[in-house]
């Protein structure tokens, strides 16, 4: 995989756009007025943030796979503004994550395995083509 050799924001925007074009993966209802977590104030402001989000969630699933929804939750959360109180960590939204995941895997680009005792989601090669493919066209501007 040629995933290491890109810059990760070219590449999730790269991917985004590939995304828009696969009809399973669309946003909810709801993507439009819900928080990205707790530790968020406001919805998010770009009108294809779920594709971004999506794109994200596929690109850690190939670099750190099998991984699951808690520790995807952990990358994408931030820290709370708490007013007088110190910040605190907060983890990212799970079902903004796992309804990702599920399109994800409906798309054939992400599928549910168990190794040793640890269930986790890993990269098809479908979706390690549509990365690879991604990475070359990013490398290539």
């Amino acid at each position: 995989m040629r995933i290491q050799y890109a810059q990760p924001e070219p590449l999730i925007m790269a991917v985004a756009d590939r995304l828009k074009t696969i009809e399973q993966i669309q946003p909810p209802v709801w993507a439009s007025f819900v928080k990205t977590g707790v530790h968020k104030e406001r919805p998010p402001a770009q009108e294809d943030w779920w594709f971004i989000r999506s794109a994200a969630i596929l690109r850690k699933v190939a670099m750190q796979g099998p991984i699951g929804t808690s520790k995807l939750r952990v990358h994408f959360g931030g820290r709370k503004n708490r007013g007088h109180k110190p910040d605190a960590f907060r983890r990212g939204s799970g079902s903004v994550i796992r309804n990702a995941l599920q399109q994800l895997e409906a798309a054939g680009l992400v599928k549910q395995v168990e190794t040793h005792g640890h269930k986790g989601r890993v990269v098809t090669p479908q979706g390690e083509s549509l990365l690879d493919s991604c990475v070359i066209e990013v490398n290539k501007q």
